[in-house]
């Protein structure tokens, strides 16, 4: 798997520890924190969201679509969120929309703002800010500033009663929702560096035992022309038939996300799977990839 990421990227940080607790050694192409971004432009359309993996000619966009090739490629059933039984499925979407937006509002420190400065230049942290605030306007889903605090420590407050049932928040073994609820903390927690964790000593330890259960696997640094070229030199993986009945299937079609970050991606309908869209796009150079995208938190338009 090649991942296009940005290391201060909350969801490529939930995705770097799936890759690792699955054990899979994986490729990494270092992305701007905003758009243009044409090494990903070039391969998956319009998609602005982060990360972005790629298998051959494959390309999945969200992580929930990635956390499902990661279990595909790894065995690890429940990283792929189909897998997880429906309350978790429905706690993590709540999580990496909700939770998420309201841990975001949390994080402004100093010591943020340290590593930001670190890694940005003056010129990209300045766009970094205009292009949220742009996602911010435009966002159907909306946080309310006033109430973070307590909608995170609500959150939190149900992981440590979740926790004291079970080793995990679903169970005995690490699941998607896992990782959904882990991110935002890292970003908090890590990044931000609150003692958001204070008063939740079970969700301390799960953070830790996590964290240390994700250190498997071996990160390989390369190039976006490398990564393309692997895409150029292959063809997208055959769709399976029962894929194949939507009667939208070889019409032009739009696929955009419902929640924030509202941009469209185009493409040609060539696969509709129960959990997933899956487009067929054009390279610059003329070259067919497949595009796809979790149905859960999209929406798909005729063009």
């Amino acid at each position: 798997m090649i991942l296009y990421h940005y290391e201060l990227s909350p969801f490529s940080s939930k995705t770097r520890a799936m890759l690792g607790y699955a054990g899979l050694d994986w490729e990494s192409v270092t992305v701007r924190s905003l758009p243009p971004r044409p090494e990903i432009d070039a391969l998956a359309g319009g998609y602005r969201k982060i990360p972005v993996a790629q298998i051959g000619a494959d390309i999945f966009c969200d992580s929930h679509v990635i956390g499902a090739e990661i279990a595909r490629l790894s065995g690890r059933r429940l990283l792929d969120p189909a897998q997880c039984g429906e309350e978790a499925q429905a706690w993590l979407r709540r999580v990496d929309v909700q939770v998420f937006a309201h841990s975001l509002m949390l994080s402004g420190t100093f010591t943020l703002g340290r590593k930001v400065w670190a890694a940005m230049p003056l010129r990209e942290i300045i766009g970094f800010a205009r292009d949220r605030v742009g996602i911010g306007r435009t966002a159907r889903v909306k946080a309310n500033p006033a109430k973070a605090r307590e909608r995170v420590r609500a959150h939190l407050a149900d992981c440590e009663a979740r926790l004291a049932r079970s080793p995990w928040l679903f169970g005995d073994e690490p699941c998607h929702a896992d990782f959904s609820a882990w991110h935002s903390l890292w970003f908090i927690h890590e990044l931000a560096g609150t003692d958001v964790l204070a008063d939740f000593p079970r969700v301390r330890d799960w953070y830790d035992r996590l964290r240390a259960a994700s250190q498997g696997g071996h990160r390989y640094e390369t190039s976006a022309a490398d990564a393309r070229a692997v895409a150029l030199a292959m063809t997208p993986r055959e769709i399976p038939a029962e894929y194949l009945g939507d009667p939208l299937i070889g019409c032009e079609v739009v696929v955009a996300p419902d929640d924030y970050a509202l941009d469209p991606t185009p493409g040609r309908l060539a696969g509709v799977a129960p959990t997933r869209w899956i487009l067929a796009r054009e390279t610059p150079e003329g070259h067919t990839v497949h595009v796809h995208f979790p149905r859960e938190g999209y929406a798909l338009t005729p063009r």
